[in-house]
Formats: structure tokens, sequence, C-alpha cells
């Protein structure tokens, strides 16, 4: 409980002292010559609301400027804001599960409830920007194995852009009461803030930096925390040098898991080879510690990057290369100290007229979701949103990721030896606009996991399991707040 508190009041302490920076960023530049400013993007008071729920004009989208080779993902773009705005709202989810919890294949259902409030911030500055979404609040479950809580989830950047220098602060927190891998699929629940049209962009961290939550077998609540810095340096046109670096941190509330530490440096170089194509290298350096484990990882890889960017349009991005992973504590029979493989990965967003799809990849190392002392991991997800009219919406989503232990014999007393661990989700939602301010949606996801020995929780215990969810959800915010 201490330990929770002491990352919820961090997480709040950074969101503050990027504030206090981001005033003195201001105060501290000299006077700027009046030149116009972009057109905001249209919403409430501030515009129209009444426009495509799943697209952005790419009029209204300025270029991504994110580095090929640095921490967060690429974009189809950023809106062009001249606006500061603050947006609060409300939601209320309802999941219909069956077998709730359990792995024993049960007929069982169970009805899970969400009630959030919801709250999303942008700050412009004439160098600088901070965007901070929010959303937390209580969870009531007729399942016992689940029973009642609270959740939260917060997510902050705060950019600083100078002629050469490019400086990015970020931080993620959440507390849930199941793996965030799925959680809420197909709901607002997935990501922190108001979401829509009105919502302001999460950090957009890469998927190998959160910690490890691919396995649904870690059973309990759950809190994470990812902080991360990246400064850009602008050598030439066409190139610039990227440093990162980033610590997270996976905890449960529940014995039967594995807490772990993580560590991570970036170093990129990136050369822009055309308007739209961009060719980088780049070195990253990991270091996993476990609790109360004398075992610790230390991975290094060597990935060359390419990437493709059309605003409006397509981001594309793919790396790869070797990986040497070093076992402080010898594994296996043959006491190896070292492991060798590839790394890899590859994200995809593409606009179409009415809609957006979007797919990610991430092949390596990971510090082993509660379950394993380290792991190889393969994880895909992809999401694809259309409208259908002028006031219903789709949304499909889904999830694979395939764990395979790097320490055998390490694993927790949860899982007893098992090795390898395959867990999806996938599903499909509509959302209907209840005026402009309200939104109604109703989904189905299955959860489904897949394990080469009994998986037990509890006194149920199987090979594999599946879970199916109903949703239904209402949501509501109010107009912008004009800040400025």
């Amino acid at each position: 409980m201490k330990n929770r508190l002491m990352i919820v009041k961090v997480s709040i302490l950074l969101a503050l002292l990027w504030f206090a920076g981001a005033g003195r960023a201001q105060d501290t530049q000299p006077p700027q010559e009046d030149k116009p400013k972009p057109a905001a993007k249209t919403y409430g008071p501030i515009g129209n609301e009444d426009q495509d729920q799943n697209q952005t004009p790419a009029d209204t989208l300025q270029p991504d400027e994110r580095p090929l080779t640095g921490i967060q993902q690429p974009t189809v773009g950023t809106p062009l804001e001249r606006h500061s705005y603050w947006v609060p709202g409300v939601s209320y989810y309802n999941f219909l599960q069956s077998n709730g919890n359990t792995q024993g294949g049960g007929n069982s259902w169970s009805s899970n409830n969400y009630v959030a409030g919801n709250l999303s911030l942008l700050e412009n500055w004439s160098r600088s920007q901070l965007m901070l979404n929010y959303s937390g609040g209580g969870q009531f479950s007729t399942d016992p194995a689940v029973g009642n809580g609270w959740f939260q989830q917060f997510s902050a950047t705060q950019a600083f852009n100078w002629e050469r220098w490019q400086l990015t602060l970020l931080d993620e927190f959440a507390y849930l009461p199941q793996s965030q891998f799925g959680f809420g699929a197909g709901t607002g629940l997935m990501s922190p803030g108001i979401g829509g049209t009105l919502g302001v962009p999460t950090t957009g961290l890469g998927g190998q930096f959160n910690p490890g939550q691919s396995i649904f077998s870690a059973i309990g609540p759950r809190y994470s925390n990812v902080a991360g810095v990246q400064l850009n340096y602008v050598l030439s046109k066409r190139s610039s040098l990227t440093f990162g670096g980033i610590y997270s941190l996976l905890r449960f509330t529940d014995p039967g898991n594995i807490d772990s530490n993580e560590y991570f440096g970036n170093l990129g170089y990136n050369y822009q080879i055309s308007r739209q194509d961009t060719i980088g290298v780049v070195y990253r350096y990991g270091s996993y510690h476990y609790i109360g484990s004398p075992q610790a990882i230390g991975d290094h890889s060597v990935q060359l990057a390419y990437g493709r960017k059309i605003t409006g349009r397509l981001a594309l991005q793919l790396t790869g290369g070797p990986e040497i992973t070093n076992f402080r504590i010898p594994q296996g029979t043959g006491n190896t100290t070292r492991y060798v493989a590839g790394t890899g990965s590859a994200t995809l967003t593409y606009t179409l007229q009415k809609g957006s799809f979007s797919v990610n990849y991430f092949h390596g190392v990971t510090p082993g979701s509660g379950v394993f002392v380290g792991a190889t991991t393969d994880q895909v997800t992809a999401t694809g949103s259309r409208s259908l009219t002028r006031v219903w919406s789709g949304n499909a989503n889904l999830g694979f990721s395939r764990n395979h232990s790097l320490s055998s014999g390490q694993n927790s007393g949860q899982i007893g030896l098992n090795s390898n661990y395959d867990t999806f989700y996938g599903g499909a939602s509509v959302a209907r606009a209840l005026g402009r301010n309200a939104n109604f949606s109703l989904g189905y996801t299955a959860y489904y996991e897949q394990a080469n020995g009994a998986v037990c929780t509890g006194t149920s215990c199987a090979a594999s399991f599946t879970t199916h969810q109903i949703s239904i959800g209402l949501s509501w915010h109010a107009h912008p707040f004009v800040l400025r």
C-alpha cells in the first residue's frame, strides 16, 4: 500500500513539475513577432463538433516530428492547435463476463461495473506543450474473486522545442484489477482521458518500453508506472541524434506473482533520405530486476530502422537487429549466462476516407508479465474504426501474445513448470453519438489463453480458458473550457 501511494504521489508530482517548468519556459522566451497562428482543430465552442468521429481532416494536421529511433511510436500527424483547453467528462461501462477470473471452464457469468471521471487537458505555449489525460473511479463486481475496488489511469507528455533541441518528458501510471493487455477492449476504458475528437493524444510509448502484462494468468490488481525522457538534437536539415531513458515498474497486490523494475537506455541516429522516408540505426539497453529474486537480466540490441510518413494518411516504422541477453545467475540445464537472438518491431497506421486502422508488432525479450523471470515475447495488436452512418461508428480490435520463459525453473509458484503462454483477445463494438456531448456503445470481446501445462487460480486448473465479454457503455463530456 505504501508503495502504491508513493507511485501515485510521484506521478502527481511529475505533472506539477511539468506545469511549473512549462510556465518558466514561457516566461523566459524573448518577445515573438506577431505571426499568424495555425487554425484550431474544430470542436465545441471553438468550432464545429459535428464532424467525422473517426477521421481528422489532413489539412488540420501538422507533420509528425517524432524521431524514427526514439521511444515513441509514429503518428499520421498531430492536430494544429492554437487554443489551450481542458475537458471533463464521466463514463459508465458494464461488462457481462463468462467464467469471471477462473480458468476452470465453468459457465458462470458475472457483472463488472466501472464508473469513471475523465479529464483531458492541452496547454500550449510558444515553445512548449503539455498534454494530460486521466480516468479513474470505482469498480464493482458480482464475482467474489474480483470484488469491489478502484482503478486509475494517467498519462502526461511535456514537450519543449528549441531551434535544434527537442526535449520530451513522459509519464504513464495505471492501477487496474487485471492485465492491461486487452483491458476495456472496444471501450473508452482502453486509455485515459475523454477520447473522441476532443481527446488529447497519449504518450505513444513503444510497446517494448511498457511493463509486460500480456499473460492473463497473472492474478489480482496491479499497478505500473513508466517515466521517460527523450532529447533529440538536429545535426543538419536531414540528420539528428536521439537520446532517451525510461524507468518502469510493475507491482501486484496479491501474492503468487513476480514484481519487476525495468531500466532502458536509447541512442539513435536518424537520416532523412526523402521528404517522406527516413532511415536510422539505434542501440538499446534494457535491465530487468525482480523483487525478492537475485536474478537480473541485461539486454543489448542494435537495430536498423526505416520509417515512412505521409501526413494525414500513413505512418510506418520498421526496426530489426541482433539481441544479446545476459543473466546474472546461469539458467537452464546448460547453466548458460548468455542468450543470443534477434529483435524487431513494426508499426503501421493508415487512414481512410471514413476510418483508420493500425497494427503494432514486437519481438524480443521482456520482463515476463509477472509470471516469468524474463521471457521472449511475440506480441501483435491491431485496431480499426469506421464511420457507418452520420451517427453510428464501428470498431474492431485484437491482440495476440506468445511468451516463452527465459528462466526455466525460476517461474512463480502459480504456474509451476509452464514455459509457454499464448494469450488472445478480439472483438468488435458499435457506438452512437447522442447529441454533441454523449456517446453510447455496445460491444463483444473474447479472451483466450493456452499454456503448455495446467494453469491454476484458486481451486480451478486447466490448460486453457476462454472468457466471453459483452460491454455496454455511456459516456458524456462537457464542452471544452478554453484557457486562452
